[in-house]
């Protein structure tokens, strides 16, 4: 025998193993390993562009989509030479990098025609909402193109919680975080610490390991050195703050609720002691709405781009590409060139005159693409900060069609705000994109108002966006089965013929800028090695 203990099934309950396992306690998980050497690779593969050594003069490339991995590989390919068109279906550029505010319009494929209405200065990232500070692709563009970034808050102990399928005391009830971080794992530790000290974790620890765990779990459930007992912690907060003389003086620490209130309330649920690898507690955000990216983009190409340009024929042969499309007028055109980097989604795609082999078709089938709905609602009055003492962060909830509601990590302390009142996925998306605007928006603020009590007094408009229901994206991003990854993925990642794809959904980054960023890498370096060996 290796002297290590076996959990009941009969596998070894190694110390790695133990770890993970506490994370069944609260969200106490050391997470000894990240998502990477799990194989999930949230974090950017590359933190610079292909260099692209002797560069491409005298080739041609037509590029569909003006999204960021359009305008990536316009960027980089105008940069070393090669001569480059752009034709983007809308009227400006960025794809799914967009932002609401005053004067933005959008139709969706209902016929709901919605203008922001939001005061000057105010708007909602109705497409990328963050950037985790490993996706250096799009750091790197964020530098060099000069877009100022500041800080999103991700995480914030202060916001609340609020379940409403949970029971107990806690159901239906608005808490902060920071209570149930402390509670839960307070107890846990608890639990945890009076089982190691008696010796009933022997079996995985030696002498010293058992006394330096207990020492650990003292230190992360704030318990009692002395009997081990979990009576609270200052880190939840007070039920009288501390303040001037001896009233309120050093004030009165909060009361810890039972663990069997914190478990059945669910609330547990939205803890971890390590952050998600692409959710980390703080991130980034440009200034002035995650468009400004775009926005600095299309300064450096904007002469390569044609607008409101709707591409229906992709034709190839031995010599270069040909490629159809309907203009803002409605007039037929045709754009000739040596190579196509397409960058439309699948969705999308699936629907143009493509020429292309029927393994490379049949793979554009192998992906389905996300029902995404988000909505901005501007308030009167920044009651989060103002009544709450909440700056930024996210309300976890439980509320069916509503998922987050994030309340904004700019303008602090100003008059008024736009907060997310939802975020939606999936079936919940569906069913919530078939309301009216007005009926979207009525259904986030009675949502919210669950929360928060000046929720509804201070409402004020709002602006909503179905990704599924718009024309030119068709959903939120691709979402890869196992299948799919392993079938057709890779088909799709190699050139068919003249023909390169670009974009999120061929990226195991999907949903992220990074990933159509890396995408467009990808697909100009192996085209740009395809013109040096020429």
């Amino acid at each position: 025998m290796d002297g290590r203990a076996t959990s009941a099934s009969g596998a070894v309950l190694t110390r790695r193993r133990f770890f993970e396992s506490l994370a069944a306690y609260g969200g106490m998980s050391l997470a000894m390993a990240g998502m990477d050497a799990l194989g999930y690779g949230f974090a950017s593969a590359q933190a610079a562009p292909p260099p692209l050594e002797g560069g491409g003069k005298g080739v041609k490339v037509v590029v569909l989509g003006a999204g960021l991995a359009g305008l990536t590989a316009a960027f980089e390919l105008t940069k070393h030479g090669y001569e480059v068109q752009v034709l983007e279906a809308r009227d400006f550029a960025g794809g799914r990098c967009q932002t609401a505010r005053k004067g933005f319009r959008h139709v969706d494929l209902l016929g709901n025609d919605q203008t922001c209405q939001f005061d000057e200065g105010l708007y909602i990232n109705h497409g990328p909402w963050r950037i985790p500070y490993h996706h250096r692709s799009t750091l790197h563009y964020t530098k060099l193109l000069g877009v100022p970034l500041e800080s999103f808050v991700n995480d914030n102990d202060a916001a609340y919680v609020y379940f409403e399928k949970g029971e107990g005391p806690l159901k239906g009830k608005a808490v902060r975080k920071a209570e149930i971080a402390a509670d839960a794992r307070g107890h846990a530790a608890e639990l945890m610490a009076k089982v190691a000290s008696k010796g009933g974790l022997d079996g995985a620890f030696t002498t010293q390991d058992r006394e330096l765990f207990v020492a650990y779990m003292v230190n992360e459930g704030r318990l009692s050195p002395t009997d081990l007992a979990y009576t609270g912690a200052d880190g939840r907060g007070f039920d009288v703050h501390p303040g001037a003389g001896v009233s309120p003086g050093p004030g009165k620490p909060s009361t810890p609720r039972s663990m069997a209130d914190v478990l059945h309330s669910g609330a547990w649920r939205t803890l971890t002691s390590v952050a998600g690898y692409e959710q980390q507690r703080t991130m980034l955000q440009p200034i002035g709405g995650m468009d400004q990216l775009a926005k600095a983009f299309e300064r450096e190409v904007a002469d390569k781009i044609s607008y409101s340009c709707v591409v229906e024929t992709i034709g190839q042969d031995a010599k270069g590409v040909k490629i159809g499309y309907r203009d803002a007028a409605g007039k037929k055109a045709q754009v000739v060139a040596d190579y196509c980097i397409c960058t439309i989604p699948l969705s999308v795609l699936r629907n143009v005159d493509l020429q292309a082999s029927k393994p490379f078709k049949a793979a554009m089938e192998g992906v389905a693409y996300a029902p995404v709905n988000k909505i901005g609602l501007q308030m009167k009055r920044r009651f989060w900060e103002e009544d709450h003492f909440i700056y930024g962060g996210h309300i976890y909830n439980d509320m069916p069609g509503i998922g987050t509601i994030s309340l904004p990590s700019t303008g602090w302390q100003s008059q008024k705000g736009v907060l997310l009142g939802y975020y939606s996925f999936g079936g919940e998306a569906a069913r919530i994109s078939a309301k009216t605007p007005a009926e979207r928006a009525a259904f986030a603020v009675a949502g919210g108002q669950k929360v928060f009590p000046e929720y509804a007094d201070s409402y004020e408009n709002a602006f909503s966006f179905c990704w599924h229901l718009a024309e030119h994206n068709l959903g939120g991003w691709a979402e890869w089965g196992e299948e799919g990854r392993k079938t057709a993925y890779p088909v799709l990642c190699e050139p068919d013929g003249r023909l390169y794809l670009a974009g999120e959904h061929l990226s195991y980054l999907g949903g992220w800028q990074a990933g159509a960023i890396e995408s467009a890498w990808q697909q100009i370096a192996k085209l740009h090695a395809r013109v040096r060996a020429a």
